[in-house]
C-alpha cells in the first residue's frame, strides 16, 4: 500500500464548492513560487505493456523535478474500469506500480471511456482513498495553485457513439443521464469558473483528444461544444490522453496548445492522420510528460519509456503575450 500523504480528513478540508459549482482543491506552490507536475494517461494494465517501466522512469524524473503532484488523463483501469471498491485491479494497476517515493503525491484524476465501462461510482468513491490516499478522482473539478488553475473535465459523456452504438461495451451513465442536461450544465459551470479565474495560467484537462494525429484523431463533439468555451476564456493548454502517444499541436487560430500524454502502457498504434492545426511533435510510443510553471514561464518535456527526453517546449508570458520555443531532442 502506498504511503499516505493526504489523509481523508485533510482532503475534506481542501475540497470546497467553487463559485461555478465545480469542486475545488487548493494545492500550494513551492517556496520559490514554482510548480512541477507529471502527466500520464491510459496506464492501468497491472504493470503490463511496459506500464511498470514507464512508472519507474516517472519515479526518477519525479525525484529530479521534485514534483508537487501527478495528473492522470484517464483510462485508469483497463479494459472495463473497476468492478467495485474491492476490485484488486486498483492496487495491481496503481498502488503496486507507482511505488517510487517521488510519486507519493496526490494524483488528480479524470475518468476515461474505459473507466466508464466499469463501476464509475466505485472509482469516484472516497473508499479508494482508504486504500491509497493519493488517488483523487472526480468527474469534473478544479485544482488551484495560485499562479495556475487546472480545470479537470469529464469528457466521456460528450462522445455520442458511447451512447448510441456502444457495441459490446456497457457504459455506466448513473448520475450523468440525461446527456444533454449533463453536458449543458458542465459547460456552463466550466465557463463560469474560467471567467472567474484570475490565474496566470489556465489549463483544461480531459481524457479525450481535442486535436490529434493518432488513431482516435480529433473528437468532433469536443471541437463543437468544449473548444469554443476554451477559446472564449483564453485557456492556455488543453491536456489529454485517449490516443496512446505523446504529441503537441498548436492551434492556428488561437494561442491554445494541445498536449497528449496517453503513453502510460499499451502504445505503438502505427497510425498518423494529419489535421489542419500545426503539429509540433508526435511520438507513437510509450512515455509521459512533465510540466514546470512559474508566474511567467511554462516548460514542458516529453519522455519515452527509457526516460529519454524526446521533446522540450517552453513559453514565456510577457505582458500577456506569448513567446514559444520548442526543441526536439
Amino acid at each position: 500500500m502506498a504511503k499516505v500523504l493526504l489523509s481523508l480528513s485533510l482532503l475534506s478540508l481542501l475540497v470546497s464548492i467553487a463559485l461555478a459549482d465545480l469542486a475545488r482543491i487548493e494545492h500550494s506552490l513551492k517556496n520559490d513560487g514554482s510548480l512541477s507536475i507529471l502527466v500520464i494517461g491510459d496506464w492501468g494494465r497491472k504493470g503490463t505493456y511496459n506500464q511498470s517501466l514507464v512508472a519507474e522512469q516517472m519515479g526518477k524524473v519525479g525525484k529530479e523535478l521534485n514534483i508537487d503532484f501527478v495528473i492522470s488523463t484517464g483510462d485508469n483501469f483497463y479494459e472495463n474500469g473497476l468492478t467495485g471498491v474491492d476490485d484488486k485491479a486498483f492496487e495491481q494497476s496503481f498502488s503496486d506500480i507507482y511505488t517510487a517515493e517521488s510519486l507519493q503525491k496526490p494524483w488528480y484524476t479524470v475518468l476515461g471511456n474505459h473507466d466508464y465501462r466499469g463501476d464509475v461510482i466505485a472509482q469516484l468513491s472516497p473508499a479508494l482513498q482508504k486504500l491509497d490516499s493519493r488517488f483523487i478522482c472526480m468527474r469534473s473539478f478544479i485544482v488551484n495553485s495560485e499562479i495556475v488553475e487546472f480545470f479537470l473535465v469529464d469528457t466521456t459523456p460528450f462522445v455520442m457513439k458511447y451512447w448510441t452504438t456502444p457495441e459490446d461495451s456497457h457504459y455506466d451513465w448513473r448520475d450523468v443521464e440525461p446527456r444533454n442536461t449533463y453536458i449543458s450544465n458542465l459547460l456552463q459551470d466550466l465557463n463560469n469558473a474560467l471567467q472567474a479565474s484570475s490565474a496566470n495560467w489556465k489549463i483544461v484537462v480531459g481524457h479525450h483528444t481535442m486535436r490529434s494525429v493518432s488513431e482516435h484523431g480529433d473528437t468532433a463533439e469536443l471541437l463543437q461544444y468544449l473548444l469554443p468555451v476554451l477559446k472564449k476564456n483564453g485557456v492556455d493548454f488543453y491536456v489529454n490522453g485517449h490516443d496512446h502517444c505523446l504529441e503537441h499541436i498548436s492551434s492556428t487560430d488561437s494561442p491554445l496548445q494541445y498536449f497528449t500524454s496517453g503513453g502510460g502502457s499499451k502504445a505503438w498504434r502505427g497510425t498518423y492522420i494529419p489535421n489542419s492545426d500545426k503539429l509540433q511533435f508526435f511520438y507513437d510510443g510509450q512515455g509521459f510528460m512533465s510540466l514546470k510553471l512559474t508566474k511567467s514561464d511554462a516548460d514542458i518535456i516529453f519522455y519515452d519509456v527509457a526516460g529519454r527526453e524526446l521533446y522540450k517546449w517552453s513559453m514565456a508570458k510577457i505582458n500577456q503575450g506569448h513567446l514559444p520555443c520548442n526543441e526536439a531532442m
